[in-house]
């Protein structure tokens, strides 16, 4: 863990700011104003304009003549988030890369905090906080990857095994600043894997060579009813692309992070479904646990409560549980 001396003459990184965007012109102002207050401002802010309809591009441009740091970039037709993302990685200069969405909101301090830990500890993938999580049609609020450690540390590949099996590790990829390298060497966003390619990038890079955390809510995540979060595991090809998931994860590419995420057992995550896959196919049954079975069973139940309770007691259940602040 950090060891919390003060930094001195550490320069802090360079960061690229990437936002994939498509129709969220609702949301581009107060997204651009977030980050543009942040008490460290970024090197760049790239802008992935996916064929927007709407009047997205007259607000990005609008911005973008206030600051010479927004690059502005406009797919001729629409090809994807992840398409946007991977354009914004080959497109970044940055040391490190913030990748956002136009519906989540950066809180004051975000870059500064996590910028100067990662500073310490350039070893690290990446660097995340706590995230207060929003889902707009409830209006339940919850604190997801709270209670880590009490101050900003960093944790070894060997540690974070030890956190997961605890039940104590959670990588808020809406709220991670990830080190170019690592994530170029792991392949980016893997179109393949769709609304999962992120905690990929996320976990394979973290259990190779670490990753940094700040005790604080630096980021809003608000959940829609058609955001990936909620459709992607609603689709039929959601089996589909586990599949894929497991089969990178077989690869001789990820036999170094392959034994942590089977001792972890971060894949519970996906619930029923992956524990299906990985009962049902011999291929993929060294990851299937007896911990990793527990935390499924654990995971089927949260997940069950949250659809079944009546609002008022699933308010009640996710401020005991998760920390939640409710309104």
């Amino acid at each position: 863990m950090d060891n919390g001396k003060q930094m001195t003459a550490i320069a802090r990184p360079r960061l690229s700011v990437v936002l994939p965007n498509y129709n969220h012109a609702v949301h581009l102002p107060n997204w651009f104003k977030a980050v543009l207050e942040q008490s460290v401002q970024p090197f760049e802010i790239i802008v992935i304009d996916d064929a927007s309809t709407d009047n997205s591009m007259e607000i990005i441009q609008d911005f973008a003549r206030k600051n010479p740091s927004i690059r502005v970039y406009r797919n001729e037709k629409n090809q994807g988030v992840g398409y946007g993302v991977n354009r914004g990685l080959a497109l970044a200069a940055g040391d490190y890369i913030y990748f956002s969405a136009s519906d989540d909101e950066v809180l004051p301090g975000f870059f500064e905090k996590s910028l100067d830990v990662l500073a310490r500890h350039p070893e690290a993938a990446l660097s995340c906080t706590v995230s207060e999580w929003h889902d707009v049609p409830t209006g339940l609020r919850w604190h997801m990857a709270a209670g880590f450690a009490e101050k900003s540390s960093y944790f070894s590949p060997e540690q974070m095994v030890r956190m997961a099996r605890q039940g104590k590790l959670f990588i808020v990829t809406q709220s991670s600043i990830m080190k170019r390298e690592p994530l170029v060497a792991v392949g980016g966003f893997i179109p393949e894997l769709k609304w999962h390619c992120d905690w990929f990038a996320a976990y394979v890079t973290g259990f190779r060579h670490g990753i940094c955390y700040v005790p604080e809510v630096l980021s809003l995540v608000n959940i829609h009813p058609k955001s990936l979060y909620k459709a992607g595991h609603q689709k039929p090809e959601h089996e589909q692309v586990l599949r894929k998931l497991l089969d990178l994860l077989n690869s001789k590419e990820c036999a170094d992070v392959a034994p942590r995420i089977r001792e972890s057992g971060v894949l519970s995550l996906f619930a029923m479904p992956m524990l299906r896959l990985l009962m049902s196919c011999a291929e993929y049954r060294r990851f299937l646990t007896p911990r990793l079975l527990l935390k499924t069973l654990r995971r089927v139940g949260e997940l069950q409560a949250k659809r079944l309770m009546p609002t008022w007691l699933a308010r009640w259940s996710v401020a005991i549980f998760y920390r939640a602040r409710t309104p």
